[in-house]
């Protein structure tokens, strides 16, 4: 299914847009500062205690993207669009949340009168445009959406419970949760608990659910490498066209890109397919992106003041890796089929924080370590040790869509023997592996000096577990056919 030409925004009138949000907030990451200051008294009895609401330290949403299905095509720009509001009211409502903490201190109820009551009554009515819309276009709205406006606090180092881990009334109890206060960058997350020493970890214990690697000792056992550099041409936006078309900033954070050089939101599959590459071979010019990872050392980047990223709380030196490296891999059980053309697939989840680590899939680690990998925690690597960021895509496609409504459905993971769902077929397998020079984070008395995170969504507080990964497929089909035959013969091809 192709994508609507869209007229794009002038880089003036998106500065304009960014240089507006910027000064709402305040300027810069500057918002994020004395996170909790608030809730602390000069008395050393009163400092270890903290009123119910200053132990709210983000907003957790229902993600009405990952419940709708069966969006007719014709109303797929449509409701992207409305989701794409649906996230900036929860980037608004936290904003609210990280600069009211005098009046939340002095006033329990301040969180759930003036932030989630008003938050539910605004996304009470988009929910019914998307129902709306979804009905006009001859669907069937899921009635269930409604259920899905209200939301609640969360104290940002409680894990949930299924019930989300609140009391009724939406405020957290005031034994729940840790001392959050802002790294001292300006900066809300990560903190000194996001980062394990690598050698903690143990071997071959990879804590997330999907990302099995899908080749293996049988099937098709052969490799495609491309080569498409590491962003040298310094191509970054905020945009995300396949989960917010047509939506300025609709990712929140910045992203990285390799690969197809006209990504942004407005693209539409004729731009990518007539767009420069920076792939080695052009016959690949498929978009590869992913958020990129910041070192918090105070460094005022372009984007300093800007949507996606100092406004939005995304703070510090942007990293490119050293290393991007783009492999396709067969499937253990058998053949793998052609992928088509304009495929779309994102794997990982930015809101894993609040969502839960269900479709969570990015993983950790460090070179020399790399039998020792994690989802949920950063890692601090030893001397002559660099970082590692891996995701290993859905490789089953369901044969007939190449993006689907909540863009998760035409897609799905292999399963433990390798085999494909029913009605799904092995297609060849990206894995992304990103290998970075960071300086070592110091961890010293329960803080993180200098510490780097991946961009996120301000609410998710830079948490390892939202890392994602997306990728467009446009490569020509004599370059895929030579995909598919290196892998299903066994050869290694670049």
């Amino acid at each position: 299914m192709g994508r609507n030409t869209r007229k794009r925004r002038t880089p003036l009138a998106t500065k304009a847009i960014a240089g507006a949000a910027a000064l709402a907030l305040g300027g810069g990451g500057l918002i994020w500062a004395n996170f909790y200051a608030s809730a602390h008294e000069e008395d050393p009895a009163q400092n270890r205690t903290r009123s119910a609401a200053a132990q709210v330290a983000t907003i957790d949403c229902p993600d009405v993207g990952q419940r709708i299905s069966g969006v007719p095509d014709r109303a797929r720009g449509e409701v992207d669009g409305e989701l794409a509001t649906l996230d900036r009211q929860i980037t608004d409502a936290y904003q609210r949340l990280a600069t009211t903490r005098d009046a939340q201190a002095r006033d329990g109820q301040f969180v759930r009168n003036s932030i989630l009551g008003p938050l539910k009554d605004r996304r009470k009515v988009i929910i019914d445009r998307i129902q709306l819309e979804i009905d006009r276009a001859g669907g069937d709205a899921d009635d269930g959406l409604d259920d899905l406006a209200e939301c609640q606090g969360q104290p940002a180092e409680q894990p949930q419970t299924d019930d989300g881990g609140q009391d009724q009334d939406g405020q957290d109890g005031q034994d729940g949760g840790q001392d959050q206060d802002d790294n001292g960058n300006g900066a809300a997350g990560p903190v000194a608990d996001d980062f394990i020493a690598i050698e903690d970890v143990e071997p071959n214990s990879r804590n997330s659910r999907n990302g099995l690697a899908a080749d293996g000792d049988g099937g098709s056992t052969g490799t495609f490498t491309t080569d498409c550099g590491v962003n040298e041409n310094n191509l970054f936006n905020s945009d995300n066209l396949i989960a917010a078309p047509g939506v300025d900033n609709g990712a929140h954070h910045t992203h990285d890109y390799v690969g197809n050089q006209d990504n942004d939101a407005f693209s539409s599959d004729e731009d990518l397919a007539n767009a420069d590459t920076s792939c080695q071979n052009q016959g690949d010019k498929s978009t590869y992106y992913w958020p990129v990872l910041r070192l918090q050392d105070g460094t005022e980047e372009f984007d300093a003041g800007e949507q996606g990223g100092g406004a939005e709380g995304n703070v510090g030196r942007i990293l490119k890796p050293a290393q991007a490296e783009l492999k396709f891999v067969g499937n253990k059980r058998g053949d793998v089929v052609a992928m088509p053309k304009f495929l779309r697939i994102i794997t990982g989840d930015a809101k894993s924080f609040t969502n839960g680590d269900a479709n969570a899939n990015s993983s950790w680690s460090c070179t020399g370590f790399e039998d020792r990998q994690i989802t949920d925690k950063y890692p601090l690597c030893p001397d002559g040790s660099q970082v590692v960021r891996t995701a290993n895509f859905q490789s089953c496609w369901d044969g007939r869509n190449t993006d689907s409504a909540n863009h998760r459905d035409h897609m799905a993971f292999v399963q433990e023997d390798g085999s494909c769902p029913d009605g799904f077929q092995a297609i060849p397998q990206l894995q992304v592996r990103l290998v970075y020079d960071i300086p070592t984070p110091v961890v010293e008395n329960g803080q993180v000096k200098n510490p780097y995170a991946v961009d996120s969504f301000p609410e998710q507080l830079h948490k390892p577990v939202t890392d994602h990964n997306d990728f467009i497929n446009v490569m020509d089909e004599d370059l895929m056919d030579q995909v598919v035959e290196c892998i299903n013969s066994g050869e290694d091809c670049q």
